[in-house]
């Protein structure tokens, strides 16, 4: 009868943990290990997941910056976005800066100012000096004279009206080398490559976003 007793209590005991256990319930005394592992794993999921959103949200605005600076903001007042290429205008404008030339009427152009002009009047090519002189002719026309920041001497040649394509607007450093690319001769080849390189990151982003989702989702039907 005690035997009985005893196993019919033990029995008891186990028949009682097994239903805790199939209950999602820790037995009295034991140690729940895995509800805690389950939740620092969603926590960590979070928090790479906020780090992707706000590392993709950062490219987003740095390739609409872009865009605003060298095609947007230069379209809309006028400008042209130039590219410095050599070394006269240092240590302002170094090689590789990004200058945007806006039309200037000539009478207001000022001694001090950045002038973007043809080398040769009616030639394509130009230079951005500064202007240290002016002067006025019989008939009422101005000439200029001009100078590189990083030059020893004055430009020998008088820049008169004809030649002036405007005056410095606003400069970025190293953004010269992207407006090149941009706007030169691969302009053909590069832009495509970045159009379809931008919408594909944008895909990956927006199957990405899905999968999270789903997987948010599955987890919250397995609790």
């Amino acid at each position: 009868m005690t035997i009985s007793l005893r196993h019919n209590g033990t029995h008891s005991g186990a028949h009682s943990a097994a239903n805790s256990a199939s209950n999602g319930q820790a037995p009295t005394g034991a140690t729940p290990v895995a509800t805690p592992i389950v939740t620092a794993g969603r926590k960590q999921r979070g928090l790479l997941h906020y780090i992707g959103v706000g590392m993709s949200a950062g490219v987003f605005a740095i390739v609409i910056g872009l865009a605003a600076m060298l095609i947007v903001v230069p379209w809309a007042a006028g400008a042209t976005p130039m590219t410095i290429l050599t070394s006269s205008m240092e240590p302002k404008l170094p090689p590789g800066t990004l200058i945007v030339v806006k039309p200037k009427p000539i009478n207001d152009i000022r001694i001090g100012d950045v002038m973007t002009y043809q080398i040769e009047s009616g030639k394509p090519a130009v230079v951005s000096h500064r202007v240290i002189s002016e002067s006025t002719s019989t008939d009422g026309s101005l000439t200029f004279i001009t100078k590189g920041d990083n030059n020893a001497v004055a430009d020998a040649n008088p820049v008169v009206a004809g030649q002036v394509k405007g005056v410095l607007w606003y400069s970025i450093p190293w953004l010269g080398y992207v407006n090149t690319a941009i706007n030169g001769p691969d302009r053909a080849w590069i832009v495509p490559i970045l159009s379809v390189g931008l919408f594909g990151y944008a895909g990956f982003m927006v199957v990405a976003g899905l999968v999270d989702a789903r997987k948010r989702a599955a987890a919250a039907e397995r609790d």
